[in-house]
């Protein structure tokens, strides 16, 4: 089971919430140190998650998760509400990058993500679950890919397909229709001369009678 499904697991689940998202950090340091460097006593892994609540109205929380050098466990070390989040910087417009900053009321981080691709997909789910259930005051997005936050995002992919499967399957629908249509009127077409050539008939049969 990966890190992020204990997460849920053992983390959310058990108070009623389900993840929608999580993304392995660093913060940012001057010092360039490789990901997840271990060695040294205190060390950590630490995870931004989102996540809602089961229960309605939907809750959503921005959660700080760590695990400790040495411990199994995942711990909960500070959570925000989506509606305290101002704003989520990408760093970089214009190229994929897995740094982002993360701005709260209360507080200001500075991330590195464990990959572009992590990073992007996070910010994806965060942006999607911003305009779903925000209040009236949205964070803002900065510095972020447009593939990011419209119509190429994974989320927008995943609705336009469905949407596509269903107008294939409308227009499936729509054929099909025209095709019954087009051999009723042919049916009906050959029952009128069936029946006009029984008239022709009888009207033949009377004249020989005669």
């Amino acid at each position: 089971m990966s890190a992020k499904s204990v997460i849920n697991k053992e983390v959310f689940i058990p108070h009623d919430e389900k993840m929608l998202a999580a993304v392995q950090v660093k913060r940012r340091t001057k010092k360039k140190i490789p990901f997840l460097a271990t060695g040294g006593q205190g060390d950590y892994m630490t995870f931004i998650c989102v996540s809602v609540t089961n229960k309605k109205p939907s809750h959503v929380s921005i959660t700080k998760v760590k695990q400790f050098q040495g411990s199994s466990a995942f711990v909960k070390r500070s959570q925000w509400t989506i509606d305290q989040l101002r704003q989520v910087n990408g760093i970089d417009p214009n190229k994929d990058c897995p740094e982002f900053d993360l701005m709260f009321d209360t507080a200001f981080d500075q991330w590195v993500a464990g990959s572009s691709g992590e990073k992007c997909t996070f910010i994806q789910i965060l942006h999607h679950t911003c305009q779903r259930y925000s209040s009236a005051r949205k964070p803002e997005f900065v510095n972020c890919q447009s593939k990011l936050l419209g119509g190429n995002s994974i989320l927008h992919s995943a609705a336009d397909s469905v949407t596509s499967a269903v107008q294939k399957a409308s227009q499936a629908l729509n054929e099909r229709g025209e095709r019954l249509g087009r051999a009723e009127e042919r049916t009906a077409d050959m029952m009128n001369s069936a029946e006009q050539f029984a008239v022709t008939a009888h009207k033949l049969a009377m004249k020989h009678k005669c």
